[in-house]
C-alpha cells in the first residue's frame, strides 16, 4: 500500500480521467463511503455539513444527500460558487428539498456532529482569515467532527482537530505523519482504477499483508542453533559509573523476538541478566570469539561505543548500529566495507549525523531517513511515531506504536529485535520493517491494558504474543476499511 502526496493524488484523478472513469462516480462513492462512516460511528445523530467550493465540498454535498435519504436530520453550510461535479452534487441535494445556508452563517448546536468538508487535500499554504477562524471555531465547538479525506488546514497550523477522518482510495502523508489530527481512521475505496494506486516511486505503509509472509518459520527439526544467533556488543564502565541494562534489554529483545542463543559481550561486573545469554564479560570493547549470525551494537557504550562498533565491523556480520555506535566515522567505515547493517537513530542522533537539529528532522522525516540512507549507502530505521525505515530510494512508514512507547530502553528492545530478524535471515530492510512493525505492536498490545507506564522489559515480553497476532491474523492494521 502507497502513501500518496496530495500532488500524487490529484495525479491519479486526472489519469483516472483520461482513461475515461468519471470523476463524478469518485466523488459518489466518497460521500457514500463517508455517510456509511457517519452512520457506524454516530448514528442518526444530527449533522452539520460544511462544504467548500472544490471536489471536498461536492464529497460533503453527496454525504449530506446520502444522509438525508437515511432519515438524518441534516444542515449543509456551503461556500458559494461550486462548479464541475461539485456543482452537480449541490443541484442533486437541492433536489431533494435540502436548504444550504452561506458558510459565514455556519452555526453549531448541542448533540451535532459537524462534518469537514472544506478543503481535504487542496491546500497550499496555512489557512489564513475567516477559514482560520472558522476552524477554531469547528476545534472549540467540543462537537465530533468527521473529517473527509483530511482535515481541513492540514499539514498546516490552523487544522481542524477530527474524532475521526475517511481517506479516500488512499492515504495521503498527512494521515500518518499527523495522525493525531485525523483521529480514528478509515480507508474507503472509491472506485479508482487500482493501476494508478500502484506506484514504486511513493513511501509505502507497512501493512499486516504485507510483513506477515515474512515472519521467519520453525520447522520441527528446529534447534537452537538453526533459528538464528545474536552477538551483542555494549556497555560502559568508567567514572565510576557502568552502563549496562542497554544491552540487557537488547539482549531480551533478540530472544523474544525468536533468537536461537544470545552472547552478550558487556564490561566486567554485568549483572548476569538475561540468565540464557552466554556472557562474555569484558575490561574493554573487544570481538569475543562466538558463532553468531548477526550482531547488535552500541546500546549504552557511552565512550566506548565507536570502539564497540569498529570491533564488530571485523565479524563482517549483518549489523544492527545503535545509541553510541551512531557516529559519522562508524557509518563511514560501514560503508566502505559494504557492510549490511541497520541504523537505528532517533531525531536528535539523525540530525547528528546528518548536520541538522533534532526540529529539522521531525518535521520531514521521510526526508530526512531517505537522505540518511542515501548518503550511508546503509538501512535506516528513522524512530519515532511513525518510525520511517529507509533504504536506497524504498522508503516505509509503520502505523503501529503510541505514546505509551517514549520510555527508556524500549529502542534498546527494537535493536535486538531488529538482530534477531536479520540472525534468521531476512535482508536488512525486511528485517527492519517487521522489526519496527512487532515492536511497535507489542506496545500497542500493552497499552490498551495497561496505559501509559510500560517498562521496556514489558514490551520485550510481549513480542511474542504481537507475532502471534499477526501471524494469526487477529490484529488486523490500525485502521478500518469501508
Amino acid at each position: 500500500m502507497r502513501v500518496f502526496t496530495p500532488e500524487a493524488m490529484r495525479e491519479a484523478d486526472q489519469k483516472a480521467a483520461e482513461m475515461g472513469y468519471p470523476s463524478l462516480l469518485l466523488m459518489e462513492w466518497a460521500g457514500m463511503k463517508a455517510a456509511r462512516v457517519y452512520k457506524e460511528l454516530f448514528g442518526q445523530r444530527p449533522a452539520v455539513v460544511l462544504a467548500g467550493k472544490g471536489n471536498n465540498g461536492g464529497d460533503g454535498l453527496v454525504l449530506a444527500r446520502h444522509l438525508l435519504l437515511e432519515g438524518v436530520r441534516v444542515r449543509v453550510y456551503a461556500a458559494p460558487d461550486q462548479a464541475g461535479d461539485a456543482l452537480q452534487a449541490k443541484n442533486a441535494l437541492l433536489a431533494h428539498g435540502a436548504e444550504l445556508y452561506p458558510l459565514e452563517e455556519a452555526a453549531f448546536g448541542e448533540g451535532e456532529v459537524v462534518v469537514d468538508a472544506l478543503f481535504g487535500t487542496g491546500l497550499k499554504g496555512p489557512l489564513t482569515g475567516f477559514y482560520a477562524g472558522l476552524v477554531e471555531r469547528v476545534n472549540a465547538s467540543g462537537l465530533p467532527i468527521l473529517a473527509l479525506d483530511l482535515p481541513s488546514g492540514l499539514p498546516y497550523s490552523p487544522h481542524v482537530r477530527a474524532t475521526a477522518t475517511v481517506a479516500f482510495a488512499a492515504f495521503k502523508t498527512p494521515h500518518l505523519l499527523m495522525r493525531e489530527a485525523c483521529g480514528r481512521l478509515f480507508l474507503a475505496e472509491i472506485g479508482l482504477p487500482k493501476a494508478l494506486l500502484e506506484r514504486e516511486d511513493l513511501p509505502e505503509v507497512a501493512t499486516p499483508e504485507a510483513l506477515r509472509p515474512l515472519l521467519p518459520r520453525r520447522p520441527l527439526t528446529a534447534h537452537k542453533g538453526s533459528v538464528g544467533r545474536v552477538g551483542v556488543l555494549g556497555g560502559y564502565r568508567g567514572d565510576g559509573l557502568r552502563y549496562a541494562g542497554a544491552p540487557v534489554l537488547a539482549a531480551l529483545g533478540a530472544y523474544r523476538m525468536g533468537a536461537g542463543l544470545v552472547h552478550l559481550a558487556v564490561p566486567e561486573g554485568t549483572p548476569l541478566e538475561p540468565l540464557e545469554a552466554v556472557f562474555h564479560p569484558l575490561p574493554a570493547p573487544a570481538l569475543p570469539p562466538m558463532r553468531v549470525e548477526a550482531l547488535a551494537v552500541g546500546m549504552g557504550g557511552g565512550p566506548w561505543g565507536v570502539l564497540w562498533a569498529m570491533r564488530a565491523l571485523e565479524a563482517g556480520l549483518p549489523t544492527v548500529l545503535d545509541a553510541d555506535a551512531l557516529h559519522l566515522e562508524v557509518v563511514a567505515a560501514y560503508r566502505r566495507a559494504g557492510a549490511k547493517a541497520v541504523l537505528t537513530p532517533h531525531a536528535g542522533e539523525a540530525g547528528r549525523l546528518l548536520g541538522r537539529s533534532p526540529e529539522e528532522v521531525a518535521k520531514d522525516p521521510l526526508e530526512a531517513a531517505r537522505t540518511l540512507a542515501r548518503e550511508t549507502g546503509l538501512t535506516v530505521v528513522l524512530k519515532g511515531n511513525p518510525t520511517v525505515v529507509a533504504e536506497g530510494e524504498r522508503l516505509s512508514l509503520n502505523p503501529t506504536g503510541n505514546p505509551a512507547l517514549a520510555t527508556g530502553g524500549t529502542g534498546d528492545v527494537l535493536s535486538g529485535a531488529i538482530a534477531a530478524l536479520l540472525a534468521a535471515g531476512l535482508p536488512p530492510f525486511e528485517a527492519a520493517r517487521l522489526g519496527v512493525y512487532l515492536h511497535g505492536l507489542a506496545g500497542d498490545l500493552l497499552a490498551e491494558e495497561k496505559g501509559v507506564g510500560l517498562l521496556a522489559k514489558e514490551v520485550a515480553e510481549a513480542l511474542p504474543r504481537a507475532r502471534e497476532a499477526l501471524l494469526s491474523g487477529t490484529r488486523g492494521a490500525p485502521w478500518e476499511r469501508v
